[in-house]
């Protein structure tokens, strides 16, 4: 095909250079072949710009804010510029805050703390276990979890009606909705959500771990209120992730974390305690020294995907997505996992079950005979994976028997990015279609309830 097609159509472009794209791993059946890392959802490998970025910066770091020397006051300088980098990759609104924090659970862990007494929160039972299960933790907090919509449309409506239930007498409320599912891929309707929040009186936190790796988001233009999300999904190699969004309920609220940073002014007061004035923004929420290399590291990756372009990266994304979705489909014994129903718009996440496969050999071979690494299990959202599945889980067999039911036991996971290469994607399909046809090929046996290769 000439170059300047190539150039014309964004699809067909290079994947991004990450860590580990030439990492070469064994086969149990003898030989060696490149790793194919297709988990993507769980960690997406380190871009390389990043990697490189976060290298040159490495021996010049220094304390933050405190420090008179020049280290400390170029790590300062790079730490606050890198909060100002993500506000601008998110489309945050001016007077919006950007909080550091160690990951997306974190950043929800955080807000729940922060929540106006009486606050009423309402999650849809299809959320990740970190936007669902941080909230039942504060006493003075009730939660309203909605039952999983079977169509876009049908999450607004759910949720409209629950908030319309509300009585004007109700203290604040609070909804906290996925971006893009962990475990389908699929795009919930954010703006619309977000509006019928607001138009009731709510508020609207966005878990946007998996959809800031795929898609631009827009804090402003969508009118969220918070948005959080991890730095591991968005191709950055350290553990920080970011609260972003308005700054009232962060400042109102006793500071998440005690010590020094979050403290302007401490004194003793005469009946022997201390008086201490928090400071306001987040400074507030960020006690003790800060991860500065991993704020650092989560700014160069939004600075590499906007110069890459989401435009390129969507274009090529959903051109693999549709690939894995037809061969999937070509497989009869395969069921790709959907909510929303198949050819819903998504991300590159798809989960599925094979007939008469227990998950956990279908992915335990998937590694060891074809050096592909995806995931199974129920992927942190119990509660979706057992509505997609039809049931509750059974309790596993011996590794080789399938699991009981349509795929009841759990789930595969196969999840790709901006560092995916085809041939990737072509070797993930050519090894389902054999193990489905010709079954594996190695011995595997149960270990501490996985399957793993019998090497005895």
């Amino acid at each position: 095909m000439p170059a300047s097609t190539v150039a014309a159509d964004p699809s067909l472009c290079a994947p991004l250079p990450v860590l580990g794209r030439d990492v070469v791993v064994p086969l149990v059946t003898g030989g060696e072949v490149s790793y194919a890392a297709l988990d993507y959802a769980a960690s997406a490998p380190a871009l390389q710009r990043v990697w490189d970025d976060v290298a040159a910066y490495a021996p010049y770091y220094g304390s933050v804010h405190r420090g008179a020397g020049y280290l400390s006051q170029l790590s300062t300088d790079l730490f606050e510029n890198s909060r100002a980098e993500v506000a601008a990759f998110l489309g945050c609104r001016p007077d919006d805050e950007v909080v550091f924090t160690r990951s997306t659970t974190d950043s929800l862990n955080l807000l729940a703390a922060v929540l106006p007494a009486h606050t009423q929160v309402f999650v849809f039972e299809t959320e990740h276990h970190a936007s669902l299960l941080p909230w039942e933790r504060r006493a003075d907090v009730s939660v309203h979890y909605l039952a999983a919509p079977r169509s876009p449309a049908e999450a607004v409506e759910n949720l409209t009606r629950a908030l319309a239930a509300r009585g004007p007498a109700d203290g604040p409320a609070l909804v906290c909705v996925t971006g893009a599912s962990n475990v389908t891929g699929e795009l919930w309707p954010v703006a619309e959500l977000t509006a019928a929040a607001h138009a009731h009186g709510a508020r609207i936190v966005l878990d946007a771990a998996q959809l800031v790796p795929h898609r631009p988001v827009d804090v402003a233009g969508w009118d969220v209120d918070w948005v959080a999300f991890s730095g591991h999904k968005l191709y950055a190699p350290f553990g920080a992730g970011v609260l972003a969004g308005r700054a009232d309920w962060l400042d109102g609220a006793e500071p998440y974390l005690a010590g020094g940073g979050a403290s302007r002014t401490v004194a003793r007061r005469a009946d022997g305690g201390v008086e201490v004035e928090w400071h306001a923004g987040a400074a507030r929420h960020e006690a003790g020294s800060p991860n500065v290399i991993g704020a650092y590291a989560i700014a160069a990756a939004c600075r590499a995907l906007t110069e890459y372009g989401f435009d390129t990266l969507v274009a090529r994304e959903e051109r693999l997505i549709e690939r894995v979705r037809r061969g999937l489909a070509e497989v009869g014994q395969v069921r790709v996992l959907s909510l929303f129903g198949g050819g819903a718009p998504a991300v590159g996440v798809l989960s599925f079950v094979v007939e008469g496969w227990n998950s956990s050999h279908f992915a335990a071979a998937l590694s060891a005979e074809y050096g592909i690494g995806v995931r199974d299990g129920l992927f942190c959202a119990h509660p979706l994976v057992r509505t997609l599945l039809g049931g509750a889980p059974q309790e596993p067999g011996e590794c080789g028997a399938p699991d009981a039911g349509p795929g009841s036991l759990n789930a595969i996971r196969v999840s790709f990015g901006a560092g995916t290469p085809d041939e990737h994607v072509e070797r993930f399909l050519g090894a389902v279609r054999e193990l489905v046809r010709d079954g594996a090929k190695w011995r595997y046996r149960t270990e501490g309830g996985r399957c793993v290769p019998d090497r005895g």
